[in-house]
């Protein structure tokens, strides 16, 4: 009987909460976050603007030093990040674990090469020479497919176009081969055909030096044929977090369900309309009460979703899908494209079926599902209520 081996198991997030103390109180940016990440894979974190992608990501490295951790852990191999001194947390940062940044033109310095920078690394973490350091920088260049290194190296960041920018950025990230690369929002401003080579350039990356990514991005459509698993995360909390398989084809969070909806497929023969989640992500200042997404939830029901903070609970046994719904188990039968499908073009339609199961009430042109007109309360509507 053949064994197969389990992935080393590289970052465990257990229980972490933190925020910023600001004039207007305080701002809850992560609140309770559990997630593993092993070597080998590419999890993906997705969410809207303001969801604490970002600053989950700061927390990881230790950049945000106004950022209070109020609680929690943040497992390194085994080892707690949030209680080592700085000079070994300093030397896991860009040696262990590296980041790549949104913006690679705030990120480089402008006043020095590409190559400099870039070889700053090695000998910062391996005390290699200047020299030694040059050609480390060419041969990751290279690696991220810069066509003639040599002669980029000795380049300044404004004379690289945006993409080339960018894969400067992971060819820093990558020059000491640490085993975590978290890589946020790595496509930002870029046109579509070169963020498709350069989250091929990462993925290649990955595979080449045997590491993992944490892909931070707001876009599932560009994380579903890449990762393996994908955390979802809103208001600063997971809403749910399982395979890509199990987010894209079994969703079992309403917010998860919204984004899916909303999002364009290339197969779209123009029948089916997008259905936009209404409303504005909360301010983290004055999350709301229970559930933070039951104000945009189209199958929320108030006396329960207001007053009740749902945990992240198991979808099934002996996997690593879990959804932070009250009502997880009555989600298992809506259907994302039956919910484009019913859209009108100038209204917003539910499913058909409702969470209690009954059928719901048809519009009088015979189109399914009730409506929300423009401008209604989605708090105060009852088609929202079974």
């Amino acid at each position: 009987m053949t064994t197969v081996p389990v992935p080393e198991t590289l970052l465990s997030v257990r229980d972490l909460r933190g925020g910023f103390d600001t004039p207007d109180g305080r701002v809850k940016a992560i609140d309770g976050l559990n997630f593993d990440i092993a070597r080998g894979e590419l999890f993906a974190v997705v969410g809207e603007s303001g969801s604490g992608k970002s600053v989950t990501a700061m927390a990881i490295m230790g950049l945000l030093p106004t950022l209070e951790i109020d609680s929690g852990e943040i497992l390194w191999k085994g080892e707690d990040l949030l209680l080592m001194d700085e000079e070994r947390r300093r030397a896991i940062r860009g040696g262990e674990i590296a980041m790549i940044f949104q913006d690679p033109l705030s990120a480089l310095n402008p006043v020095h090469t590409v190559g400099r920078q870039i070889g700053e690394m090695a000998r910062i973490h391996e005390g290699v020479s200047r020299k030694a350091a040059l050609a480390r920088a060419i041969e990751m260049l290279d690696l991220v497919g810069i066509p003639e290194p040599a002669k980029r190296a000795d380049m300044y960041p404004h004379e690289f176009s945006g993409g080339m920018r960018q894969r400067a950025m992971i060819a820093m990230a990558i020059t000491c081969k640490p085993a975590l690369l978290i890589a946020d929002e790595p496509t930002t401003a870029l046109d579509v055909t070169v963020q498709a080579q350069v989250l091929q350039v990462l993925v290649d990356i990955k595979d080449e030096i045997d590491s993992a990514i944490m892909l931070i991005t707001h876009d599932l459509g560009v994380v579903a044929g890449l990762a393996d698993h994908v955390m979802v995360m809103y208001a600063g909390r997971q809403a749910e977090v399982g395979t890509t398989d199990e987010i894209f084809y079994e969703s079992r969070h309403p917010y998860t369900i919204g984004l899916l909806a909303s999002m364009p497929r290339l197969d779209d023969t123009g029948a089916e309309a997008l259905v936009p989640i209404p409303g504005q992500p909360p301010s983290l200042i004055r999350v709301p009460s229970g559930c933070p997404f039951h104000p945009r939830c189209r199958f929320a029901r108030p006396d329960v979703c207001r007053s009740t903070v749902p945990a992240l609970m198991p979808v099934g046994a002996g996997t690593r899908h879990a959804s932070a719904c009250l009502f997880l188990d009555e989600l298992d039968e809506v259907d994302v494209a039956g919910l484009r499908r019913s859209a009108g073009d100038d209204e917003l339609v539910v499913a058909d079926t409702t969470l209690d199961g009954t059928r719901a009430p048809r519009r009088a042109d015979g189109a399914a599902g009730p409506t929300l007109e423009p401008g209604t309360d989605v708090h105060q509507d009852s088609v929202f209520e079974p």
